[in-house]
């Protein structure tokens, strides 16, 4: 069986794409689950991660780092990763890496925290610029593909990689079109994203930087996670 080690389900976006993929297709794995730690948690990683990060993937001698990395490895063992048809796959592809490797403001300045809701203090150019493109791609993946996924009637790795963007998008309010509400709605509905979520709120692990990235985008209006 494979072992998926992960970060915090309330901050690690990055572990949040394999492993919603692998639960929402039935891959069987054993998740490890190492805090973050105060002051960094690279050392301490390194001991199963070639990079001292997360997520990675063991699978018997066999260790895959990095998360579409992980998907792709996936994908050669096992069905449904990726669309069966050849345009929904390339775009797929496409629009995956995009999301592995852009939007940058939108991860600086919106950080994942599902278990707060914040207030934006301020909403610059970059960070409309980031929102109107993944909204584009949403808009697009669903015109072309017919829905109710990015890439057509089966959930797949483009929208693992997207989860995360929904969890941000209800933590910090983002204003998106019509469409892609409801396309967060029904990524936030899904059965493994609310089992991620469920965790990161029983969570009450607080890891400082984080906190403190949260704080510095805004002001909280709510703090839903539980207490030690």
């Amino acid at each position: 069986m494979y072992t998926l080690h992960i970060g915090n389900k309330n901050y690690s976006s990055w572990s949040l794409r394999p492993w919603v993929l692998m639960k929402t297709l039935g891959i069987p794995f054993e998740e490890k689950l190492s805090p973050f730690l105060e002051g960094g948690s690279w050392s301490a990683f390194r001991a199963f991660s070639p990079t001292g990060l997360v997520p990675v993937l063991d699978d018997g001698e066999i260790t895959v780092w990095e998360s579409l990395a992980i998907v792709e490895y996936l994908a050669e063992r096992h069905s449904g990763v990726w669309p069966v048809d050849t345009v929904a796959r390339a775009w797929a592809r496409s629009a995956t890496a995009e999301m592995h490797a852009g939007f940058s403001t939108l991860r600086n300045i919106c950080t994942m925290n599902c278990g707060i809701r914040v207030v934006l203090k301020e909403n610059p150019k970059a960070l409309q610029d980031d929102v109107a493109r993944f909204t584009e791609l949403w808009n697009d993946g669903l015109r072309h593909f017919g829905g109710p996924y990015l890439a057509g009637d089966k959930f797949t790795a483009v929208d693992a990689f997207f989860a995360p963007v929904a969890f941000r998008v209800q933590t910090y309010g983002l204003v998106l079109d019509a469409v892609s509400e409801d396309y967060v709605a029904m990524l936030l509905r899904q059965p493994a994203m609310v089992e991620w979520y469920d965790a990161g709120l029983r969570e009450t692990f607080r890891e400082p930087a984080h906190e403190d990235d949260a704080r510095a985008a805004g002001t909280w209006t709510a703090d839903l996670r539980a207490t030690a």
